[in-house]
C-alpha cells in the first residue's frame, strides 16, 4: 500500500530515542538544519522521561513513548532499537505518521524503501508508512559508489571498513574512553560493550556471527548496497571491523566495472558529486582520516587509484561521521523528501 496522507508544510516531528547518541544527533540535525516543524517531541523510556535536552535555543523535556505519544505527529524519527520500531509500528502509522527507522527491523522488507537521499530519493515515492536508514557502512560506502556507477556499471565491490566505537552507542564511546585510561594507567581493563578490549585493539567482530562465517554487519553490506542501487547483480565482499576510534567510519573500497573508467572521470564525478567531497592530495599528504571529520556531513573520498590486479579497477579511502551521515544526517533527509514541493 502506498501512502497517501499528504505531509503539511509544518509537520510536526517526534525523535523517538532522543536520549540515545543517534537520537541527541538527530535533534542537533534538525535544528541546524532548519528543518520547517510547527513542534518537536523528545521521546524516550520511562527511565529518561522528564530529562532536558536542548534544541532551538531552548530545551525539550523527554516524555515516556507510549502508543499515544504519536497522535498529532506527521514523522517519527525512530532510533530505539529494531525491537522497539516494531512495537511501536502499528501505533506511529495507526496515527497517520511516517516513520523513519535507523534500526534494521524493516530495511529488507520488499514493501519498505531502504533511502539514501543522494543515491535513491526517488524511493520515497512508494512508501507505505514506512522508511528505512540503511546501515552505516551502507550509507557512506553507496554515496561514494553512486557518481562512480553513473560512470559505467559496477560489478564488484570489495571492502574493509574500519568502524567506530559510535557505531555501537554512547556506551561504547564511553567504554573506549575508560579503557583507554585503564591502558596507560597500567590497569586492568573493564570489557562490556564489546566482545574484546577496544582500546589499542582492532576487533573484526561486529553483530552476531552467521552460519557462513561472516557477520551479519558484513552481510547488511551486501544486500543493502544491491537494494539501494537498484543492482541485484552487483557482488559485495565485505570485512567489518571495530577501530578504536570515537567517530567517524572509515572505508577501504575497491570497486570493479564493467567498463574502463579514467582515473580522471572517477576525480571529476565524485567531485561534482552531491554529498561527497574529495581529500585527494598525496603531495601535500591530504587525505580523509577520522579523527578531523568528527561533525562533519559529507562522505571524504581519497586516495583514489587505479586497481592493476582486476581489469577495470579502482581503489579508494572514504570516511564519514557514523552518528551524522552514516545516522541522524541521512534519517533527516529523508524527512526533507517528504515534505511538500
Amino acid at each position: 500500500m502506498v501512502w497517501t496522507k499528504k505531509m503539511p508544510q509544518d509537520p510536526v516531528v517526534a525523535v523517538a530515542g532522543a536520549t540515545g547518541a543517534v537520537g541527541i544527533e538527530m535533534l542537533k540535525v534538525l535544528e541546524q538544519r532548519d528543518f520547517p516543524a510547527s513542534r518537536v517531541v523528545a521521546l524516550a523510556s520511562a527511565r529518561s522521561a522528564g530529562k532536558r535536552l536542548p534544541f532551538g535555543g531552548g530545551e525539550l523535556v523527554v516524555e515516556e513513548m507510549t502508543e499515544a505519544s504519536f497522535e498529532g505527529v506527521d514523522i517519527a524519527l525512530f532510533s530505539a532499537g529494531a525491537g522497539v520500531s516494531k512495537q511501536f509500528l502499528s501505533a506511529v502509522t495507526g496515527a497517520g505518521c511516517v516513520m523513519i527507522d535507523n534500526s534494521s527491523a524493516f530495511r529488507m522488507d520488499e514493501d519498505v524503501p531502504l533511502v539514501v537521499p543522494e543515491v535513491n530519493p526517488e524511493d520515497v515515492a512508494w512508501h507505505g508508512g514506512v522508511i528505512a536508514n540503511p546501515n552505516c557502512s551502507t550509507i557512506q560506502m553507496v554515496v561514494a559508489l553512486k557518481p562512480l556507477a553513473d560512470l559505467a556499471p559496477i560489478e564488484r565491490v570489495v571492502v574493509a571498513t574500519y568502524q567506530a566505537a559510535s557505531g555501537a552507542g554512547q556506551a561504547a564511546m564511553d567504554e573506549l574512553y575508560a579503557q583507554s585510561g585503564e591502558f596507560l594507567a597500567g590497569e586492568e581493563l573493564h570489557v562490556e560493550q564489546f566482545a574484546h578490549r577496544i582500546a589499542f585493539n582492532c576487533i573484526p567482530h561486529i553483530d552476531v556471527f552467521l552460519e557462513d562465517g561472516s557477520t551479519k554487519e558484513e552481510w547488511k553490506m551486501v544486500v543493502e548496497t544491491k537494494k539501494i542501487m537498484h543492482a541485484p547483480d552487483i557482488r559485495v565482499a565485505a570485512t567489518c571491523v571495530r577501530v578504536p576510534v570515537l567517530r567517524c567510519h572509515s572505508e577501504s573500497v575497491n570497486v570493479e566495472f564493467s567498463a574502463p573508467v579514467a582515473l580522471e572521470a572517477a576525480h571529476e564525478a565524485l567531485q561534482s558529486a552531491p554529498g561527497v567531497t574529495v581529500m585527494d592530495d598525496p603531495a601535500t599528504k591530504s587525505y580523509p582520516m577520522p579523527a578531523l571529520l568528527e561533525g562533519t556531513d559529507d562522505v571524504y573520498v581519497g586516495r583514489l587509484r587505479i586497481d592493476e590486479t582486476v581489469p577495470n579497477g579502482l581503489q579508494l579511502w572514504c570516511v564519514a561521521d557514523q552518528l551524522r551521515k552514516g545516522a541522524a544526517l541521512n534519517a533527516v533527509q529523508i524527512a526533507e523528501l517528504l515534505l511538500p514541493r
